[in-house]
């Protein structure tokens, strides 16, 4: 978001650097901080009170600390070693106190010199390091540390009470050299270019952008602290909600062909032949779909459902408006075995209707066809045909869809199912085929609050899917302790026999599939302290499947499924689930999505705790899709106190999936959730957060439609567009365009 050359210097360069080359490298390589703009958006995390020191008794331990203490003891000791062997080693052992606890501080060798002199008792400083543990004892090994001295003028009271601010660190530069740097560089904020138009900043009482700059970083009061949050807030939701807002504009300028269904079409013919009515949520959302895409501009709709609310029901009943109207409809699916679990069940639900040029065909009917990567030659040429020969109306693949090959006749609607699975790019190339921009619906079943679909898929326009159908049955779900309780899951096997016995089915869901090497590199996956606690590697399906066979569920008929197979194996495996032929399917997270076998009615997740909450609540609603009751059994190692338990006891005591979310995103960095949908570039928002900041959110979201409408090309505001500049850099322009 900035702004003006001062601002767009870098922060390290050839002759004259703004800051130290080594700090500036630094910078540039741990922080992702290139100019003086970049450092001056680094904002502090929190601030240390001179005069209310951080409390020592709550000091997390392994992790690197900032604490402001005074030194109450200092004391060098002798020691002899092998480099000192003649008792001439040294180590200076420091205690500090804030009147919460105390702390020891070690330093060593040459080490002890410097701090020797200055760290003497009564003297105040901040100290940085990591928490260890040494005899039973909280410790900083060798901390770097910062003296506070009171000029001479100021009063105790106003040196007690000076904020301090304490920035994002790394262990090669901590916060008060950060501190130091952006101290250099703060009389250039003075040039930053404000992005908010004085109206609205005046009207809604928000400090200017220079001011805001200042008081972040140099706090008086924790009043400025309070009015720089609100206004830099501002700064984050406005300028990205105004570059959807301009996304959005520009769709409705491109032109599409408006695609209205017969009154006794296709369509109508569909809907008269089913056995059941809509809910009155699927024929309000079809309605707002039916409405955009009578329209002459593209229509960019999220539909968001939960799992088994009828959202492909939805998405048939566009696809064959599209047909009725002359089109075809392409639907694309995040892997084979939901594309073909797709195919089936709308071939199943169309009946002679996706029978087209066949005989027996109904006299609207048309083609349903199937394409995907692994089909076969003579298959594969076929499918090719009916697609660019107009004679298959509904085609639903993978991203085979997406290959250069495939020509269409008149693709007028894009269905992308899972949104979150499927790159930018891969879309981008798929809507590329019509003649004209055809229009797009996309589908997912992971509940997103408000605020992120405002904020992630702010150029789609969102319907929400919040009614199951009639006939849904309702899931348990209970937490199996296996460390604190092993009889628990001894109950759990038994469950599952009981529910085979009532003639039902079961899934086992595993993290892992069990024949690749257990390293923990190659899975990348960084290894948190609760994984590190256990030390184990998640249970595998190779395995887990092995023992199940030989133990507790011995003479059931037991079958594996995951990615790693064959695809004609994975459907064979699906098909014989699905005819009720096998009684257990012990599987990875491949049955998260789409997977639908009414008559399983109970799922056991190993390792519960390896999986996020959203992916939890998904692979639950994969049971209890029929009209038995289902159960989801979350087995774990974890202890009761951990976090990990905490997140399962939550997925556990509801079903409500926005709920979740929300606990989702409150446990995780937002950035995380905003960089995986924003395809990976580092997420802009810094003080906005999406959940908390909900108000903010839609307040400039309103403004910036409005906003948008007056002036698209946003002539009367010049650092606004240096603003948008800045925010859209390359990777998310490309995100913006293709969204």
């Amino acid at each position: 978001m900035d702004l003006v050359p001062a601002l767009r210097e870098p922060l390290k360069q050839p002759l004259k650097s703004v800051l130290g080359p080594a700090t500036a490298k630094v910078m540039a390589e741990h922080l992702g901080l290139h100019t003086v703009g970049d450092l001056l958006h680094h904002y502090p995390r929190r601030y240390e009170e001179r005069g209310q020191l951080t409390r020592l008794a709550e000091l997390p331990m392994d992790e690197h600390v900032t604490v402001v203490a005074q030194v109450a003891d200092a004391r060098l000791h002798s020691f002899a070693s092998a480099k000192a062997p003649r008792g001439k080693g040294q180590r200076l052992e420091v205690t500090i106190t804030d009147g919460s606890g105390r702390l020891q501080l070690v330093f060593f060798g040459n080490g002890v010199h410097k701090p020797h002199k200055e760290l003497l008792p009564g003297t105040r400083a901040l100290f940085a390091g990591k928490v260890s543990v040494f005899n039973r004892r909280l410790q900083l090994a060798h901390p770097a540390y910062e003296l506070l001295r009171g000029d001479g003028e100021e009063t105790v009271e106003a040196w007690a009470g000076a904020l301090i601010p304490i920035y994002p660190a790394t262990a090669k530069l901590e916060s008060w050299k950060i501190a130091k740097a952006v101290q250099t560089v703060l009389p250039t904020a003075q040039e930053a270019l404000d992005p908010l138009p004085a109206a609205l900043r005046e009207g809604r009482g928000l400090v200017p952008l220079p001011e805001a700059l200042l008081k972040i970083h140099r706090p008086h009061t924790k009043a400025d602290i309070a009015d720089a949050r609100a206004r830099l807030k501002w700064d984050e939701a406005f300028v990205l909600q105004v570059a959807l807002a301009r996304r959005r504009h520009a769709d409705t300028q491109l032109p599409a062909v408006p695609r209205r269904p017969r009154p006794d079409g296709l369509l109508a013919a569909f809907d008269d032949r089913l056995p059941f009515t809509l809910t009155e949520g699927q024929r309000k959302v079809s309605e707002e779909i039916f409405g955009d895409l009578a329209t002459e501009h593209p229509m960019h709709r999220l539909l968001q459902g939960e799992v088994g609310s009828g959202k492909t029901m939805v998405a048939l009943r566009a696809m064959l408006a599209v047909v009725d109207a002359g089109g075809q409809a392409a639907m694309l699916a995040p892997t084979e075995v939901l594309a073909q679990q797709h195919h089936r069940s709308i071939t199943e639900m169309m009946g002679e209707l996706a029978e087209g040029g066949m005989l027996g065909g109904a006299e609207h009917a048309t083609k349903v066809v199937l394409l995907t990567g692994s089909m076969g030659a003579a298959a594969r040429r076929q499918a090719l045909l009916d697609l660019v020969t107009g004679e298959a109306g509904i085609v639903i693949g993978t991203h085979a869809l997406i290959e250069d090959k495939v020509q269409f006749h008149d693709l007028g609607l894009v269905v992308v199912d899972e949104q979150h699975r499927f790159g930018v790019e891969q879309r981008d190339a798929l809507r590329g085929k019509g003649k004209q921009p055809p229009h797009l619906l996309v589908m997912t079943a992971t509940p997103i609050p408000r605020t992120v679909a405002m904020t992630v898929f702010g150029d789609l326009e969102t319907s929400v899917l919040d009614q199951l159908p009639a006939g849904r049955s309702p899931i348990g779900s209970h937490v199996v302790p296996a460390a604190d309780k092993p009889h628990f899951l001894a109950r759990a096997w038994e469950r599952v026999r009981e529910e085979v016995a009532g003639g039902h089915q079961a899934y086992v869901v595993c993290p892992r599939i069990g024949d690749e090497e257990d390293d923990p590199k190659k899975s990348g996956r960084k290894k948190s302290p609760e994984d590190d606690a256990e030390k184990r590697p998640p249970l595998a399906v190779l395995d887990v499947a092995e023992q199940l066979g030989r133990g507790p569920l011995q003479g059931l008929r037991v079958e594996v499924l995951h990615g790693r197979m064959h695809p004609d194996d994975k459907d064979a495996v699906m098909r014989r689930f699905a005819a009720g032929e096998t009684d257990v399917l012990v599987a990875t997270t491949v049955i998260e999505v789409g997977v639908n076998v009414p008559n399983a009615t109970v799922m056991v997740i190993m390792d519960a705790d390896r999986f996020g909450v959203s992916q939890l609540h998904q692979l639950r609603g994969r049971v209890g899709r029929g009209s038995a009751p289902g159960l989801c059994l979350l087995v774990t190692e974890m202890p009761e106190a951990s976090a990990a338990r905490q997140r399962l006891n939550a997925v556990a005591a509801t079903l409500d999936g926005f709920e979740l979310s929300r606990i989702d995103l409150e446990q995780r960095r937002e950035g995380d959730v905003l960089g995986q949908a924003q395809s990976g570039a580092r997420s802009s928002l810094r003080v906005l957060a999406v959940i908390e900041d909900e108000e903010v959110i839609a307040e400039a979201r309103a403004e910036a439609t409005a906003l948008v409408a007056a002036d698209p090309e946003l002539e009367g505001l010049p650092g606004l567009r240096t603003a948008l500049d800045a925010l859209l850099d390359e990777e998310r322009e490309q995100y913006l365009e293709k969204g």
